[in-house]
């Protein structure tokens, strides 16, 4: 990974529980950092999500290093939302690879 690939600045976000008063939780996200990466398409499809059609994109994330990168996170970029499904780390621990499914808020 040549770092002059990575021109994209991203939010990298938590999920935040606070109790409801019912019993459950909202969700909030908090940032944690910004970071440079290189985002690159991966695949685009349709499916019938409750009765409706839904288009669903993949994308591939690139990014120096950083422990603590989870699932649980995800990117923001603008109004754009990459969740993060899973984390590759690079050979010899140099980067990471994130597979994340774009979201719209």
């Amino acid at each position: 990974m040549n770092i002059g690939t990575l021109r994209d600045r991203l939010t990298l976000e938590q999920p935040v529980r606070t109790p409801d008063g019912g019993g459950g939780a909202a969700v909030t996200w908090q940032p944690i950092t910004d970071v440079w990466a290189h985002v690159r398409p991966i695949n685009g499809d349709e499916r019938l999500s409750h009765d409706q059609i839904a288009g669903r994109l993949t994308h591939k994330v690139w990014l120096r290093h950083r422990p603590g990168v989870v699932p649980a996170m995800r990117f923001r970029q603008g109004a754009r939302i990459y969740e993060i499904v899973a984390v590759l780390d690079g050979p010899r621990r140099t980067h990471l690879i994130c597979l994340c499914e774009e979201r719209s808020l």
